[in-house]
């Protein structure tokens, strides 16, 4: 007898998790015959996720699969993707996609957290293209939003970081961000599913494990409890805020911008008009949908000083390669240095 064909009881972390994957599907408008993936590591957050998905998806016409990853960072992970596998076939799942990546070649820098998520995301890119999924479901609970938001308060990274983790973007969905950790490991248990423990969870040397086993229990001990669910509602009223301002930017920028040559030109006069938490949002945002580049506030706030303390300064080196400088009534972003604005073609 399989783990699905168990049919284990009904109990209120099963039903909680089962009820947030059923709603985050409808949500995302998946329909009758998709395929969707589940990225399965074999914790006990994504375990939970898989056999919600497992019993929801089918009652809803939906094919629900698994995309699993080896890092290759640890001796036996090898064997622990093939125990995931066995997991995420009895449960029901087709197909079963297994990826070996090379976490360390994954990126130039940004540490091995930030490697090991690139090299996941890769992967689930790849899966989906190879399975023809229209979505894949991560299993970041509301604890894991917590943890990204204190750290974003950490680091000082202002708004966007502290939005935290969107339960879907694209073909991304996060269906149980609304959902604590402690609830995934009761539904793992109640359904008689044994989860994999990652010893990196663990290692404090990772700065979210410290968050996590460190600083979030002082918090909680302290301040009393509900701070994890404060910090998750915080992320959730930034993330409004900040859909509020981009729609505003969306409507205004036709009338801000003009062609440049290599780049784009923004009005001098405009970005004054506006309020600095606006102009400098439109500046990240001219520059982030022009050339890809995301600025750090230091830089946003260089530029906003070419439109507000103007003195003759010159031109400003951005990330990416980008030059910002001031010419006539224009802020001029490009890639060569080049500041002529182009005739604006009505």
């Amino acid at each position: 007898m399989t783990e699905a064909d168990r049919r284990p009881r009904l109990t209120p972390p099963i039903a909680d998790v089962r009820r947030a994957v059923r709603d985050a599907l409808a949500a995302a408008g998946v329909v009758q015959g998709d395929l969707v993936l589940v990225g399965l590591s074999g914790g006990a957050d994504s375990l939970a996720l898989a056999a919600a998905t497992a019993f929801e998806g089918p009652r809803a016409g939906i094919r629900a699969g698994a995309i699993i990853v080896d890092h290759g960072l640890q001796d036996a992970s090898a064997a622990t993707a093939d125990r995931v596998r066995e997991q995420a076939v009895a449960l029901g799942l087709d197909p079963v996609v297994v990826k070996r990546v090379d976490v360390a070649s994954a990126t130039a820098g940004g540490g091995p957290e930030n490697a090991a998520r690139d090299a996941r995301r890769t992967a689930f890119t790849e899966a989906m293209i190879e399975t023809g999924a229209t979505h894949v479901l991560l299993a970041h609970t509301l604890d894991d939003q917590a943890e990204t938001v204190l750290l974003g308060l950490a680091r000082g990274s202002g708004a966007a970081s502290l939005q935290g983790m969107a339960e879907a973007a694209g073909t991304v969905l996060r269906p149980l961000l609304g959902i604590r950790r402690a609830t995934t490991r009761q539904a793992c248990l109640d359904a008689g599913l044994t989860p994999w423990d990652d010893p990196h969870n663990v290692d404090p040397s990772y700065a979210r494990v410290r968050a996590r086993r460190e600083v979030l229990p002082v918090l909680e001990r302290e301040l009393g409890p509900g701070v994890a669910e404060a910090l998750a509602r915080t992320a959730e009223q930034l993330r409004e805020d900040a859909e509020a301002f981009d729609e505003m930017i969306e409507e205004l920028i036709e009338d801000l911008c003009e062609p440049a040559e290599a780049g784009i030109a923004v009005s001098v006069g405009a970005l004054e008009a506006n309020p600095p938490a606006l102009r400098n949002r439109i500046i990240r945002f001219v520059v982030f949908s022009e050339f890809g580049v995301a600025l750090e506030r230091v830089h946003v706030l260089a530029v906003s000083r070419l439109v507000t303390d103007w003195h003759g300064q010159k031109s400003l080196d951005l990330p990416g390669g980008i030059q910002a400088a001031r010419s006539g009534s224009h802020i001029v972003f490009s890639t060569t240095g080049s500041t002529e604005v182009l005739p604006h073609e009505h």
